[in-house]
């Protein structure tokens, strides 16, 4: 499983012309679901977003959380980060699970979140989305459940 997340003052996933999830302050995460992820992903996955400390505390250093500063999470499937352009010029996304199985996980991302206490918004998956948002910092880290980077 991966996650880019970005620390974020706003952010919003519209779906044709209706907003479907919408934060003010916290996580903006886009997640990809591979095809060999399991339970023991999702967990890794929801622990780091939920404790990640990249939020300023009274000195100005990257020392808090997302639960420390009271913000939400806006979580979007994003496939593509799957996506594989070592050879060609086309993104292979062999390793990207297929989308019964890639739903499933990343509902129970966003299910393990909010049953820690935390305000998580979506996306639509599998729909034509178009994110804004306002990257605070900026600051944005990847994430990885096999910890390939």
């Amino acid at each position: 499983m991966r996650a880019v997340i970005q620390r974020v003052n706003r952010a919003s996933v519209t779906v044709g012309e209706q907003v479907v999830g919408q934060i003010e302050g916290g996580l903006l995460v886009l997640l990809s679901v591979a095809a060999d992820d399991g339970p023991d992903d999702v967990h890794y996955i929801a622990g780091k977003l939920r404790d990640v400390r990249i939020f300023e505390d009274d000195q100005g250093k990257m020392n808090r959380s997302v639960v420390d500063v009271g913000g939400a999470l806006l979580v979007v499937s994003q496939f593509t980060l799957h996506g594989d352009v070592r050879k060609g010029r086309r993104p292979s996304f062999d390793k990207a699970a297929p989308p019964p199985f890639a739903r499933q996980l990343y509902e129970d991302v966003v299910r393990v979140l909010r049953e820690q206490g935390l305000r998580v918004e979506t996306g639509a998956f599998q729909a034509h989305m178009r994110v804004e948002l306002v990257n605070d910092g900026p600051v944005t880290i990847l994430l990885d459940s096999q910890r390939t980077f």
